[in-house]
């Protein structure tokens, strides 16, 4: 917890992994809960909910969530975690499942309370020299940038580090890209909704699921099964998946920082994607918002900016780099007109 408030925005690291282990279809599935447990810890974070089916595993946690696919985790955390103190257990108990890291991509955006923060993630910097030391010398394809909001009065970068090996870079598949996306002001009707009411005495997942329906959150994506927690006295997290996609909502719904994040997974060839980021955007109607795409297309950035301009979020910045391993990655930030008005 950070002095000022909670720390909303947060680390996101995704560790992609190969090798000739037989049970390779199950993989990281494998571990136990405990060993998980024991990654978590080193995070200072911990499981509140779960769920999974025949692809991967979902997990909510008290800082946002965990996905655990055979050959692929994603942890994300908010607040003051130290996210990135997961990655040496982790690579311990893959190295004895026959695993070694093929990939890593890490991304975050600027934080609310930078000074809140403490090692690794005191600053960027700090967090790509972390990342060299601790992954191995394979990863010979490396990359780090800040992307600064260009064009806008924002102060918001998006920071971006990432590393494979050449079989990575064979068997990266350009057909599947991820949407993260940064809320803030979120209007102040809708966020009351994640809190909880006084005297409420319901189970994290009943309020969870309470939320999902009062906000609209369950019509995202009917399709997906979803996993939700309400927090005391306020906040959200959602997982949800289909097939082998997952999507995700974390909420910090205080006035003064409030935020929400959403994030996706998807193919060039699903047409469903766009009315999905355009349905959780609407859930909280920020005044403020970024969007990083990790494997754009110039057709699918222009697409998703046009989305957003009949809700009266226009873009005010775009920002293109390329990284070795993961392709394009497009920055785009966002103001309503009334913010606009606001700041002139």
């Amino acid at each position: 917890m950070a002095m000022s408030g909670f720390e909303g925005f947060e680390k996101r690291l995704e560790i992609n992994f190969s090798g000739d282990d037989p049970m390779i279809g199950i993989g990281l599935r494998q571990l136990e809960f405990e060993l998980l447990e024991e990654i978590l810890d080193a995070v200072q974070c911990t499981v509140v909910s779960a769920m999974g089916n025949g692809f991967f595993d979902a997990y909510v946690l008290s800082e946002s969530s965990l996905f655990v696919y055979p050959t692929k985790i994603i942890i994300k955390t908010c607040g003051t975690t130290q996210l990135l103190k997961s990655i040496p257990p982790l690579l311990v108990h893959a190295h004895h499942m026959g695993l070694h890291v093929s990939g890593c991509r890490y991304t975050r955006g600027s934080f609310i309370f930078p000074k809140a923060q403490s090692f690794p993630h005191s600053s960027f910097r700090e967090e790509v020299m972390y990342l060299e030391e601790n992954l191995p010398s394979n990863l010979c394809y490396r990359k780090a940038c800040v992307m600064p909001s260009k064009k806008s009065k924002s102060s918001h970068s998006w920071h971006v580090y990432t590393a494979s090996d050449e079989q990575y870079m064979v068997q990266h598949n350009p057909d599947m890209f991820t949407i993260e996306v940064c809320m803030t002001e979120l209007d102040r009707i809708l966020a009351r909704k994640f809190f909880r009411r006084p005297g409420d005495i319901y189970s994290g997942d009943l309020s969870g699921k309470e939320m999902t329906a009062l906000t609209g959150i369950g019509n995202i994506n009917p399709a997906a099964l979803v996993c939700d927690f309400g927090f005391d006295p306020c906040g959200y997290s959602m997982n949800s998946i289909d097939g082998a996609q997952y999507a995700t909502i974390h909420v910090t719904p205080e006035d003064g920082y409030s935020y929400a994040s959403f994030e996706c997974i998807g193919s060039h060839y699903d047409t469903n994607i766009l009315e999905i980021l355009k349905k959780a955007v609407q859930v909280f109607r920020p005044a403020t918002m970024s969007i990083s795409i990790t494997g754009a297309t110039e057709d699918l950035y222009t697409r998703v900016r046009d989305i957003f301009q009949p809700l009266g979020l226009n873009c005010r910045s775009c920002i293109i780099d390329e990284f070795p391993s993961a392709g394009n990655v497009v920055f785009q930030t966002f103001t309503t007109r009334r913010k606009k008005a606001a700041d002139i």
